[in-house]
């Protein structure tokens, strides 16, 4: 299949077979899903057993952390199946219906073992250090022992947390409904380009369509786009506030001090990360307000809107890149890890993981997604743009530290935390951009890189870090008792756009509603991890450039470490102390000196 030219979207059956991902790897089809999935369900109720006898013996433990290990990843397959056949197409509801089954077979998990972190808990203290020591077989589940005895202090009584369990359903409610109404319910009135054209407006087309050099054009589609929620903010504005009230039962519940706390607590992250992530960006703003007046300057109007935030500087499209193509620029930028990355990475690209187009119903965006058992799926909506061929190379640096990590350890160790899930990815991109600038010799096709580097900082680093600051609003005011509805959360939103992006750029009244259409805002505490992400990825990329072989085996240490210790060991490790600010502080410093850069270029153009 080609890259989209027209504007009706395909059916899922009209997609060409090379153009998916090969999900039959993981069941051939649904009734090898549904036996496995009968299969699985016997597996967890055999559980319940060990119930009051994990303490019997090192043995008895070891047995029962090894057969609630199989079962995870079986539990991790049908996830994986479900949810990416109900995202190949939202509006599907057989398979709406199959990832129903797997959430109520993944809650009935979860109530079976509620009594494991108690129980665990409250053994002897010597009893689990005592079994790591004399019981060779624990050594595996030595990081996830250790982690669970560091969460005593919140965790409950056995009825309690086996009470907590029975709120699986309604944790995950707000944004079940919230991707329900964003991926199958809005609809966007289409708009005419300059020749008359009739425009249909998605997801997926909404961020290319602000790309246009078509000023005209973007404002059309920026006021369509957000017309559509206004229509629905106050509905939105319920759910969100839904899902911050269930993150204060939460973390009441679980006697945090905060929902920030609860969450970052889960990969022991202290909360002062969070917080000079913010106050480092507060201090480069100067910086961003520079980089909006370049880009007002550049784009030759007197004022800049949000809808001239993505168009690049430089005039003229770029030409339309194909996916073929776009997998030889990936593979040929991400040469400095060495050739064995390639060829995994070239395996993946080529071998069935990626899911290429978009199609009718099909969710938004682009993510890496798989299981433990089998290789990584890729989802993109590709459509031909440079920025298209970042996500790939993004979404396929996911795909590798899982593949890497997946390898080398048991499943418990394997999965790496968030925290550090954004870094791999970035480096990928950031390693991309050096190569792509490196071998650029014509200033305007430079100039045209600058500014997509200028847009990697502007959408990660201070665009995160500004959904984060939302968030850390919105969860500390309904956590002192205020009422948040449609309005109040717009003018949030609002003021802190205003304070993002500086005097000037024109705070336009419909990005006051951006808030209603991010969905990571249902996965709290989620987005600074871009940022923070996007800052170490800067610094590996930089020494693997730098120093070559001997950073490029300590970096695929990384990727393999997994989740076999706590996120900010692992980046000491490799040479990144989040626990301080020099990170995110010497990327800023990065972002100034591309401006400059930049800025040199266009004196040179006479521009």
């Amino acid at each position: 299949m080609a890259e989209q030219t027209t504007h009706t979207l395909p059916l899922r059956e009209e997609v060409p077979a090379k153009d998916k991902w090969h999900i039959e790897d993981i069941f051939a089809n649904d009734d090898a899903f549904t036996s496995a999935l009968e299969a699985c369900r016997t597996h967890i109720d055999a559980l319940a057993a060990f119930k009051d006898h994990l303490g019997d013996s090192a043995e008895t433990l070891c047995t029962y952390l090894t057969e609630k290990e199989k079962v995870l990843v079986e539990l991790d397959s049908l996830y994986c199946y479900a949810g990416h056949r109900s995202d190949e197409d939202t509006s599907n509801p057989h398979y709406q219906d199959l990832r129903g089954q797997v959430d109520f077979t993944g809650n009935h998990f979860y109530e079976t073992t509620a009594f494991e972190d108690p129980e665990l808990l409250s053994l002897s203290e010597d009893f689990i250090p005592e079994s790591l020591k004399n019981y060779s077989e624990l050594i595996p589940f030595t990081h996830y022992l250790e982690n669970t005895l560091r969460m005593k202090s919140h965790t409950l009584s056995k009825e309690e947390e086996a009470l907590m369990s029975l709120t699986m359903d309604l944790d995950s409610t707000p944004q079940s409904i919230f991707y329900m109404f964003n991926n199958a319910d809005i609809r966007f009135e289409s708009v005419t380009d300059r020749q008359g054209n009739e425009i249909g407006i998605s997801h997926g087309r909404f961020v290319p369509l602000l790309e246009s050099s078509d000023r005209d054009l973007r404002r059309k589609v920026f006021q369509s786009y957000y017309r559509s929620f206004d229509q629905y903010k106050n509905t939105v504005a319920a759910i969100f506030a839904a899902n911050l009230k269930k993150e204060l039962f939460y973390t009441k519940a679980r006697h945090y001090a905060s929902s920030m706390e609860a969450h970052l607590s889960q990969n022991n992250i202290p909360t002062a990360v969070y917080d000079q992530l913010i106050e480092a960006v507060h201090d480069a703003l100067p910086e961003m307000y520079r980089y909006v007046r370049l880009r007002r300057k550049m784009l030759g109007v007197e004022e800049l809107h949000m809808y001239d935030v993505y168009t690049p500087l430089v005039s003229g499209e770029h030409a339309s890149i194909p996916f073929d193509e776009a997998m030889e620029i990936v593979s040929r930028g991400l040469a400095p890890l060495g050739e064995s990355y390639i060829q995994l990475l070239n395996e993946g690209m080529h071998g069935g993981w990626i899911d290429r187009y978009e199609n009718k119903g099909k969710r938004t965006g682009a993510y890496s997604g798989g299981d433990y058992a089998h290789h990584p799926f890729v989802l993109m909506n590709y459509q031909g743009t440079l920025d298209n061929v970042f996500t790939l190379a993004h979404e396929m640096g996911h795909s590798l530290h899982s593949w890497y990590a997946n390898h080398t350890h048991h499943y418990v160790d394997a999965s790496y935390s968030i925290f550090v899930a954004e870094i791999a990815s970035t480096c990928n991109e950031a390693l991309l951009m050096h190569d792509l600038l490196e071998r650029c010799s014509d200033p305007h096709e430079k100039l045209w890189l600058l500014n997509h580097y200028l847009d990697m900082f502007k959408g990660t680093l201070f665009r995160q870090t500004m959904f984060a600051e939302f968030e850390k609003i919105t969860h500390e005011k309904t956590a002192a008792g205020e009422t948040l509805n449609a309005q109040s959360l717009c003018q949030i939103y609002g003021d802190l756009n205003a304070l993002y992006f500086g005097p000037d750029m024109v705070n336009d009244p419909e990005i006051s509603l951006e808030w209603a259409r991010i969905p990571h805002f249902y996965m709290p505490f989620y987005v600074y991890q871009y940022a923070t992400g996007f800052s170490a990825a800067i610094a590996l990329s930089h020494r693997i450039l730098t120093d070559g072989a001997p950073a490029v085996r300590d970096y695929i240490d990384f990727l393999k470490a997994g989740g076999s210790d706590y996120p900010i060991n692992v980046l000491k490790k490799a040479g990144v102390d989040m626990t301080t600010k020099a990170p995110v502080a010497s990327a800023l410093s990065v972002f100034s000196s591309v401006l400059d850069e930049t800025e040199a270029v266009i004196t040179s153009l006479g521009l």
